[in-house]
């Protein structure tokens, strides 16, 4: 029965637009345009608020893509047990060391000697050759070469296994030359390459970090930050009480409507500007990857801040303090990243966790943008993104709804019950002074 009301009731909110007067849209207008002046005023007068819908959004993309803008690190410094101590492992050196990823900056005699470089961070890793290494390959016998990272830093693996790679397989094309014996250049070329081809990295030409994460953090940047201010902003009306100011609009008709939209458009306001810079100006600083088309861009963002923002305003319920929106926001972070399928492979996700990450905006919001800003897709590669994002933005707007009129009732009740006390206090303390 509760739940048919609930509905009759939704159903009536949502259609009321379509059957009032002119005084009644009017009267909608007074009521939306005061709830949204008194949200923009409490976004600029607190200052909790104001760092983390304004300050945070202009400054942490600019730090964060900064950090991270070099996409290949170069000379990486390494340390070098050689205990074969040959010309061939002379050799194998000396190209690493000509590589452009790889610097050898000591050579230990021991690998113990190597790995107190490593802890004292002079060194990043350490290629270790073995006694027999010369001596295997001339008895026709496979042979390795040992690489050891300080996996504190991926671009370091990256850097070292790029540059080992390439020269073992250089020398190996070299060895098949010197053992097929006399023969013309044309047939060496077929014995160390019998099959020609041409690498051609798309969408992130120099195979970098930045390029491949920072898309997606500037999405997720935008959706924490907007949770974290509005999440603010809730935990301090509770504190102060102050949802009783709009009961007045809540007694109009359909008055928790205007209540909602007139929240949500100061929250749209203020963060048009941020979308602008987050996704616009800094990847331009930086030259990250931007081939997509921007109409596509705006399409899939205008749903994505519109779920978020309702998200948020639903998430809030659960804030009952101004600090509590940190521990939330700050617990989600970096699964939400991870969920989104960028960082970690979506196939490798486990099936739970998966669905989960639908229930936030920045799962789709990421693979959209992705898919149009860094590799150029259309409409059409997105659309699965694009109505999942409409469906988020239509049903949090709709639990905001039941979330309001619960804080406004639930305020109107404490503003009762603490003037009945005082009542109360006040009949009492009088009643003791006539005794007296």
């Amino acid at each position: 029965m509760n739940l048919r009301k609930a509905l009759k009731s939704l159903w009536r909110y949502i259609t009321y637009p379509f059957r009032m007067g002119r005084k009644g849209f009017q009267e909608a207008l007074e009521d939306w345009n005061y709830v949204f002046r008194k949200e923009l005023k409490t976004i600029f007068r607190d200052p909790g608020i104001l760092i983390f819908l304004i300050i945070v959004p202009l400054a942490y993309p600019l730090v964060y893509t900064y950090i991270y803008n070099n996409e290949v690190i170069r000379d990486v410094p390494v340390a070098v047990v050689d205990d074969c101590a040959t010309p061939l492992s002379r050799t194998y050196l000396r190209k690493v060391d000509a590589t452009p990823d790889v610097a050898i900056a000591y050579r230990c005699p021991d690998m113990q000697t190597a790995r107190e470089l490593i802890k004292r961070r002079e060194v990043y890793g350490i290629i270790y050759i073995p006694k027999d290494f010369q001596k295997n390959l001339a008895r026709m016998q496979q042979t390795k070469v040992s690489i050891f990272v300080d996996m504190s830093g991926i671009l370091y693996y990256k850097a070292m296994l790029l540059a080992n790679t390439n020269v073992s397989l250089a020398m190996n094309a070299d060895i098949k030359v010197q053992r097929a014996g006399n023969t013309t250049d044309e047939q060496d070329k077929v014995t160390t390459y019998p099959i020609a081809y041409e690498q051609v990295d798309i969408y992130n030409p120099e195979s970098g970090y930045a390029a491949f994460l920072i898309p997606a953090v500037l999405i997720l940047i935008l959706q924490q930050t907007l949770v974290l201010g509005v999440g603010v902003a809730a935990g301090t009306a509770r504190e102060k009480n102050s949802y009783h100011e709009l009961v007045l609009i809540h007694r109009h008709h359909h008055g928790l409507l205007r209540i909602v939209l007139g929240k949500g458009f100061a929250y749209l306001l203020v963060y048009l500007w941020n979308i602008v810079y987050v996704l616009g100006v800094i990847p331009h600083i930086f030259n990250l990857p931007q081939i997509g088309n921007p109409a596509y861009i705006w399409m899939i963002i205008i749903p994505f801040i519109l779920a978020v923002i309702f998200f948020s305003m639903t998430i809030s319920v659960l804030i009952r303090q101004r600090e509590m929106a940190f521990i939330i926001v700050v617990f989600f972070s970096v699964p939400l990243l991870f969920l989104s399928g960028i960082s970690w492979p979506a196939t490798a996700i486990p099936t739970f966790w998966k669905y989960f990450s639908y229930v936030f905006p920045s799962t789709f919001g990421i693979n959209a943008f992705v898919k149009i800003n860094s590799m150029g897709g259309e409409m059409i590669s997105v659309k699965t993104e694009w109505y999942a994002l409409w469906i988020q933005a239509f049903c949090y707007f709709i639990l905001t709804l039941f979330v309001y009129r619960y804080e406004i009732i639930s305020s109107r009740r404490k503003r009762i019950a603490l003037y009945e006390q005082k009542k109360a206090a006040l009949a009492q303390r009088k009643n003791n002074e006539h005794h007296a």
